[in-house]
Parts: structure tokens; C-alpha cells; sequence
């Protein structure tokens, strides 16, 4: 199973509240803090920006829809501050390799 990442931002302070799709996910279940990073048990995927034929297609309802396009929000504190991060870029991580990171030989 592919499992997914996010960069947690920069200067960024835990509590986190963190949110695929608007939905709140839960930490130890949907996701742990790695790091910097947020790595969920799911795939997760972010569409990339839409060639000019392919806009064009939807506009004219020639082709079907949009592509798979996970979003991920995490709210955080910085300074004190509560702060969004929104739309934050997924990466796709295997998890045959990130178990064996985890346990060199």
C-alpha cells in the first residue's frame, strides 16, 4: 500500500488539527507527525494543473470530470498565533521503502 506525506510548514507548533478533504482526520489512526512531515496510511492524491485542452474539453462538457484531488489543511500555531496552511502539496511515499528506512539492515 502507497502511503502519503505532507511537509508540515515551517515554524509551525503543535496542537495540529489536520483535514483531508475537509474532513477531520485523527492522529495515531489517519496520520503520525514524522518529523516534519504528516505521513497518512492512504493514498492521497493532489491533480496537477489542467492543460489548456483539457479545461477546454470540461468547459464544453465534452470530457468527463476532474481527476482524483485530495486536498490537506492543517491548522497550527506559530507565535502564539493559530495559523491554516491550506492545499499543502502531497507526496507519495512506498511503504515497502519507507519500512525499510525505518529498519536498516
Amino acid at each position: 500500500m502507497t502511503k502519503s506525506q505532507v511537509r508540515i510548514p515551517r515554524g509551525a507548533e503543535p496542537p495540529f488539527d489536520v483535514f483531508v478533504n475537509g474532513v477531520q482526520q485523527t492522529p495515531g489512526e489517519d496520520y503520525e507527525i514524522k518529523g516534519d512531515r504528516l505521513v497518512f496510511a492512504k493514498h492521497l492524491e493532489k491533480e496537477g494543473k489542467l492543460g489548456f485542452w483539457r479545461w477546454l474539453s470540461m468547459a464544453l462538457s465534452i470530457a468527463g470530470s476532474y481527476g482524483k484531488n485530495d486536498s490537506v489543511d492543517v491548522h497550527y500555531n506559530m507565535h502564539g498565533k493559530r495559523q491554516v496552511a491550506v492545499g499543502l502539496d502531497i507526496e507519495l511515499l512506498d511503504s515497502e521503502d519507507d519500512a525499510d528506512r525505518a529498519h536498516p539492515h
